[in-house]
């Protein structure tokens, strides 16, 4: 991935010389203090929400979280540890809150604790990737911090169309992996 992003770097400094010699150096130096101030930015708004999710767990409302969850995540992975039911919320309601970064640690243990030792995904962890990729963003922060930093006149705008869309891709993707994981079942059945 590092040669693809060189090549990438390489290619556009080139094309850069040819069509306007005299910014390329400008360029660069633009570039790197708008990357590093996105960073600040970006540091600031995942500290607020880190230090959140600190609180949620310390204050037991994780526990709260998942015992409330728990029908849903039975349903949908099938998984009946309570541990597991618990990484997996935590996991989930931070993907919600927009703070990807946050959830990963969570989403981390919930995939250690889904591993049969088979060496394969099985159907659960396949779930957690799907619902992680898909994630219901009832308040996509980051990029609501994105749009702020970029100036933004109303950076959460996008909070109902993100809804909507998260949701339906969310809800197609369960429905993808359980429908996939039946015409599966029922081929190992005929095979046997």
């Amino acid at each position: 991935m590092n040669i693809f992003w060189l090549m990438m770097m390489l290619a556009s400094i080139f094309v850069l010389l040819i069509t306007s010699p005299g910014a390329v150096l400008s360029s660069m130096i633009s570039a790197s203090t708008d990357a590093l101030s996105l960073c600040i930015e970006l540091c600031a708004v995942y500290c607020v929400w880190l230090g959140i999710v600190e609180l949620v767990e310390a204050s037991g409302l994780g526990e709260k979280l998942a015992k409330f969850l728990s029908p849903v995540i039975k349903k949908i992975f099938k998984v009946e540890d309570k541990t597991t039911q618990k990484l997996i919320a935590m996991n989930i309601s931070a993907n919600m809150l927009g703070i990807g970064n946050a959830s990963t640690p969570m989403g981390i243990k919930a995939m250690q604790a889904l591993d049969d030792g088979s060496g394969k995904a099985n159907f659960a962890m396949i779930m957690l990737i799907v619902i992680n990729a898909t994630s219901i963003q009832l308040l996509p922060t980051t990029v609501i911090g994105l749009r702020a930093s970029a100036g933004a006149a109303t950076p959460a705008d996008i909070i109902l169309p993100t809804l909507i869309v998260t949701f339906a891709t969310t809800a197609l993707g369960i429905f993808l992996v359980h429908s996939i994981n039946k015409i599966i079942s029922r081929k190992k059945r005929k095979n046997q």
